[in-house]
């Protein structure tokens, strides 16, 4: 990435949280290392069908078309108008929606079934509990069984919600990056 596209993703970072800041949950977009503890987990010869949650600028999605196989089926939510776009231009083989609160409606317009890995960087706990639930709900019901749900939080908080719906496998702390962060490998429980 060149010097001008780095300071215009963080400006535009910084510009959004300042507007928005429980919508977009720090000041600057994920490092390199919070984006690779994020995908190394994911088991990509067997991923058919991945979304990301709250893809920002992209500075985790960037680093997919390296990771995955070829012909993943890739899908991106954003809330925010211009980012979306912005990630629209920028990754154009990827289908962006706005409401991962509509994640099963996404899916079935897709023709995607169900997900092998849901990966996010929505700052749960910015949320009401209701719209947490929901969220839960609708992952949840998107992953096909033992599918991974990795997301990254600046604290633990979620970590007991999270363990009524997964397995926790590990949780890694990530210092550098800005806030440090912890990222969560859950796996979808099995229904008995």
């Amino acid at each position: 990435m060149n010097v001008k596209m780095w300071f215009e993703e963080k400006s535009v970072f910084l510009y959004k949280f300042l507007r928005s800041p429980k919508q977009i949950g720090s000041i600057t977009p994920s490092s390199r290392e919070l984006a690779m503890a994020m995908l190394e987990p994911i088991q990509w010869q067997s991923t058919y069908a991945i979304a990301e949650l709250g893809a920002g600028t992209g500075a985790v999605t960037k680093y997919i078309p390296s990771a995955a196989r070829s012909g993943t089926r890739v899908i991106l939510f954003e809330k925010d108008a211009y980012l979306r776009g912005k990630l629209s231009v920028r990754f154009p083989d990827y289908s962006c929606y706005a409401d991962c609160l509509l994640l099963e409606n996404a899916l079935e317009q897709e023709g995607v079934e169900r997900l092998d890995c849901i990966i996010s960087g929505l700052p749960f706990f910015n949320f009401h509990q209701e719209v947490r639930d929901r969220l839960i709900q609708q992952i949840v019901a998107s992953l096909k069984d033992d599918g991974l749900f990795i997301a990254f939080q600046y604290s633990q908080q979620m970590k007991r919600q999270l363990t009524e719906h997964f397995e926790i496998e590990v949780i890694r702390f990530v210092p550098l990056n800005i806030p440090p962060a912890f990222v969560y490998i859950c796996r979808k429980k099995r229904v008995t």
